[in-house]
């Protein structure tokens, strides 16, 4: 049977959910930094404080998270959840087109995070992670397994 946890990562596809992890996670370090200094308020009280302070460390937590590799499913689902909200309760309503041209902004940015968010929980974050490490699907956990043997 097969299991995706048991996907034998090839190098360059490592390499490549690496480079996703970092790039993405410190776009949301970046997105959640403003929010993490006032997370309770930075929405004005439009919305309810608690879900202002989800959002925020969604976004902070989860960069430094994807970034590091660290309980990848978790921070990629909780990131998936905020962009979908962020759709629905922000982009959508405001009828916002797909790709902006003007002032107004889009909602293809959020789109674009959920999509890369729920490759990440179909992919896992490969073999170079602290998840990799800690599981046993590192390169150097997998080495040290077959010295054993």
């Amino acid at each position: 049977m097969f299991r995706l946890d048991s996907f034998p990562w090839a190098t360059w596809q490592s390499v490549a959910l690496l480079v996703l992890r970092v790039v993405v996670g410190i776009a949301f370090i970046l997105h959640g930094l403003p929010k993490i200094k006032n997370p309770m308020h930075w929405m004005g009280g439009k919305v309810s404080p608690v879900l202002q302070l989800g959002s925020a460390l969604a976004e902070f937590g989860g960069g430094i998270a994807l970034i590091l590799g660290f309980l990848t499913p978790i921070a990629a689902a909780a990131l998936a959840i905020n962009m979908a909200f962020a759709l629905l309760l922000v982009h959508f309503p405001q009828h916002q087109p797909f790709v902006g041209g003007g002032p107004g902004g889009s909602f293809e940015l959020p789109l674009v995070y959920l999509a890369i968010m729920i490759a990440l929980l179909g992919t896992g974050p490969g073999a170079y992670s602290v998840d990799a490490l800690v599981f046993g699907r590192s390169p150097v956990a997998m080495e040290s397994r077959a010295a054993v043997r």
